[in-house]
C-alpha cells in the first residue's frame, strides 16, 4: 500500500467543484476603508478603492468555501482584495501594513515602476516584517487591467491577491455602459506547503484523470491491440503522464469567480442592449482556465492591459497571471453563464450575467479530457495527425531523448503547424542531468494553436496569432543581442528550472542598460509555462520575427519556441519566472539585472 496515495474519492465531489452557496469571508465583512481614500461599491463587485492614497491591511481572515472554516491571507479582509482604481499619469501612495506573524509583500503585476517598488523579497526589497508598514510610491505610466498579489511564500495561494484597474489619461477607446472585473482563482483548504510536499513525493498525486483499464479496451477497439499496447509502453518508458496539465486539480481546488464558488453564483447585472466590459484576470496559483459565455460572442479588446485590434471569439484560454478585456452586448432579457473550466477539466468557476439578481442559466458540462498529442511532446517532429493514437514507431524513445534520428518526418501534417522548417535549438550542458527528463530538438513556432483541449472543438478560440497590439512596438530598433533559455523540468521528480539549473544554483541574467534584445524561450516540457518578466514589457514576435503583441506574461505551450523583444530601459534587479506558483517554488525562477 502506498501510504502517500490520496484517500478514496469518497468526499463529495460536488463539494469541491461547486463549493458552498454562501462561501467567502466568515469575519471581516465590514471591510477596512482607508481614511485618506474614498471607497465605493458596485453591484456584484468587490469593494472598490479609488484615488491616489491607499491603506491596505494584510491579515488572516476565516473563510468557508467547502463547508469547513480555514484561515486565509487577505487584503482588507476580503477575497479577492479590493479593486484598486488608479489614473494614468498620477502618483500613487500605497501604505501596506502587515498584521501577520510572518513577513509579507505585494507585487504590482505588470506595472512598470522603479525596481525598489516591485515588491519581491530578496530581489527588490527585504519584505514587510510583522507589524510594519511599507510605503509603495510611484508614478502610474500605463492604463488597463492588471492585478496585485503576494510574492512571499505561498501567500498568493491562501488569498493574498486583488484586481487593479488603471483609467487612461486620454478618452477610453471603448466606452461602455457597464464595467465588471471577473477575477478567477483557485482555493484549497489544504496547507500549500503540504501540497508542495505531496507533489515532490508523487507528482501526479492530484491527477485523477489517468489512463484506466476501460480506456485501454476502448483504444483496443478503436486503434487495435498493437497500437494500444505501444501507446502505453511509450508513456511508461517516459515516466510521464498524458493528462498532467496542471499538477493540482479539482480534487483539492475550489475554483472561484470574484471570490465566489460556483454554487455562490457571482452575478453581474445588465440591461439588454448595453455594452459590457468584462475584465478577466487569472489570479490563480496554478490553474489555467478556458473561458466562454454560451450564447454570447466576446470581442477581445485588450491583452495584459494593452489595447489590441478587436477580435471576435467564442472562447479563450487565460493562463495564470494573464488578463483579457472583452466586450459583450447581450440583447435578450435572459441570463448567461460565465463558464471558466480548468485546463484539466477537473472543475470550473462560474458566474452569471443577468437582468436581475437570482437568475441563472444552464451550466455546461466540462469538455472531455484529451491526451497530450504528438505536437505537445515533439514539436515540429510530430508525425501523422494530432491524435494520441498515432504512436507507431515511438517505442524506443526513452525519456524523449535521442530523437535526432526522426528527422525527415512530415512536419507539415499537423493541423495548425507552421509549414516552415522548425529551428534546431541548442541545449546547454546543464540540461543533461537528473533534473531534466525531456529535450525537444525541433520545437514548433506557430502561434495559431489554441492548445490541448481546445483544438477542433467547434468553437472560435482565441490564439496568440489573433492578438495585435494597437500602436505597434514601443521600440522600433532591431534587437542587437539574443538570449536563449530553455524551460526544463523532471515531471516525475517535480523539479522545474531554466536550462536545467534551479534558481538556488543559478547566476543572474544580465541586460545592458538601454539595449534592445531578443529573448528566445524553448519549452522542453509537456506542460504550459506562463513566463513573467518583471519591470519591462515583453513584445512577442511572430515566427517571422515581426512584432505581434505586447504582454507582461507569455504562456509557452509544450514543445513550443517563442521569441520576444525587450528594451532594457528600467535599471535594477528584477524577478523572471514561471507564474505557476509551485513551479516557481521548485526552481523555475531567475534574477534579471539591468545595469
Amino acid at each position: 500500500m502506498n501510504l502517500f496515495s490520496p484517500p478514496p474519492a469518497d468526499l463529495s465531489r460536488r463539494r469541491f467543484v461547486q463549493g458552498v452557496a454562501i462561501g467567502g469571508a466568515v469575519a471581516g465583512l465590514g471591510l477596512l476603508r482607508p481614511s485618506n481614500a474614498w471607497a465605493l461599491t458596485s453591484p456584484g463587485q468587490p469593494t472598490v478603492l479609488s484615488g491616489t492614497d491607499f491603506a491596505l491591511d494584510i491579515a488572516e481572515t476565516p473563510v468557508n468555501y467547502t463547508g469547513a472554516t480555514r484561515l486565509a491571507t487577505t487584503v482588507n479582509g476580503g477575497i479577492p482584495g479590493p479593486i484598486l482604481r488608479w489614473k494614468e499619469g498620477t502618483t500613487v501612495n500605497l501604505r501596506v501594513t502587515n498584521r501577520l506573524r510572518v513577513p509579507t509583500s505585494i507585487h504590482w503585476h505588470g506595472i512598470i515602476l522603479p525596481f525598489q517598488e516591485d515588491g519581491v523579497p530578496g530581489i527588490s526589497f527585504d519584505g514587510i516584517a510583522p507589524g510594519e508598514t511599507f510605503l509603495y510610491q510611484f508614478k502610474v505610466r500605463q492604463s488597463g487591467t492588471y492585478w496585485y498579489h503576494s510574492h512571499s511564500g505561498f501567500q498568493e495561494q491562501t488569498g493574498l491577491y486583488g484586481p487593479l484597474v488603471i483609467e487612461p489619461a486620454s478618452p477610453d477607446r471603448h466606452p461602455t455602459d457597464r464595467d465588471y472585473v471577473v477575477m478567477l482563482n483557485d482555493w484549497t483548504d489544504e496547507n500549500p506547503e503540504r501540497i508542495y510536499a505531496k507533489l515532490k513525493k508523487q507528482s501526479d498525486y492530484y491527477n485523477f484523470a489517468q489512463p484506466t483499464v476501460p480506456d485501454f479496451f476502448r483504444d483496443v477497439r478503436e486503434k487495435g491491440l498493437g497500437q494500444a499496447l505501444a501507446m502505453r509502453k511509450m508513456w511508461n518508458e517516459m515516466r510521464m503522464n498524458p493528462t498532467d496539465f496542471g499538477d493540482v486539480s479539482g480534487y483539492t481546488y475550489t475554483y472561484l469567480m470574484n471570490g465566489a464558488a460556483p454554487a455562490g453564483n457571482w452575478t453581474g447585472i445588465f440591461k439588454p442592449g448595453e455594452k459590457i466590459r468584462l475584465r478577466f484576470i487569472n489570479g490563480s496559483a496554478q490553474t489555467i482556465f478556458d473561458v466562454r459565455i454560451p450564447g454570447l460572442k466576446m470581442t477581445v479588446i485588450s491583452a495584459d492591459g494593452q489595447d489590441v485590434e478587436p477580435v471576435s471569439v467564442d472562447e479563450f484560454r487565460i493562463s495564470v497571471a494573464e488578463t483579457y478585456d472583452v466586450m459583450v452586448e447581450p440583447q435578450d432579457e435572459r441570463a448567461y453563464t460565465l463558464f471558466a473550466q480548468s485546463i484539466d477539466r477537473s472543475g470550473y468557476a462560474r458566474g452569471t450575467l443577468a437582468p436581475r439578481a437570482g437568475m441563472e442559466a444552464d451550466v455546461p458540462k466540462p469538455d472531455p479530457i484529451q491526451w497530450l498529442a504528438m505536437q505537445d511532446m515533439m514539436g515540429a517532429m510530430a508525425m501523422g495527425d494530432a491524435g494520441h493514437g498515432n504512436m507507431q514507431g515511438m517505442s524506443g524513445m526513452s525519456g524523449m531523448q535521442g530523437m535526432q534520428g526522426m528527422a525527415g518526418m512530415d512536419h507539415g501534417a499537423m493541423p495548425g503547424m507552421a509549414p516552415a522548417p522548425a529551428p534546431v535549438v541548442r541545449h546547454a550542458r546543464t540540461e543533461y542531468g537528473p533534473g531534466v527528463d525531456m529535450h525537444v530538438d525541433m520545437p514548433r513556432t506557430n502561434l495559431d494553436d489554441p492548445g490541448i483541449g481546445l483544438r477542433d472543438n467547434g468553437r472560435r478560440v482565441l490564439t496568440y496569432a489573433d492578438l495585435h497590439t494597437i500602436g505597434g512596438p514601443i521600440d522600433a530598433r532591431e534587437p542587437s543581442r539574443e538570449i536563449e533559455l530553455h524551460l526544463t523540468g523532471n515531471m516525475d521528480r517535480f523539479i522545474w528550472s531554466f536550462d536545467g539549473v534551479k534558481f538556488s544554483d543559478a547566476k543572474p541574467v544580465h541586460f545592458n542598460s538601454g539595449e534592445r534584445l531578443r529573448i528566445v524561450l524553448v519549452n522542453d516540457t509537456m506542460m504550459n509555462h506562463p513566463i513573467h518578466l518583471h519591470g519591462m514589457w515583453s513584445e512577442m514576435e511572430n515566427p517571422e520575427g515581426q512584432f505581434q503583441v505586447r504582454k507582461h506574461t507569455i504562456n509557452v505551450q509544450p514543445a513550443q519556441r517563442v521569441t520576444y523583444a525587450v528594451s532594457a530601459d528600467n535599471l535594477g534587479r528584477w524577478a523572471y519566472h514561471c507564474h505557476l506558483l509551485y513551479h516557481m517554488e521548485a526552481g523555475m525562477f531567475r534574477e534579471v539585472v539591468v545595469s
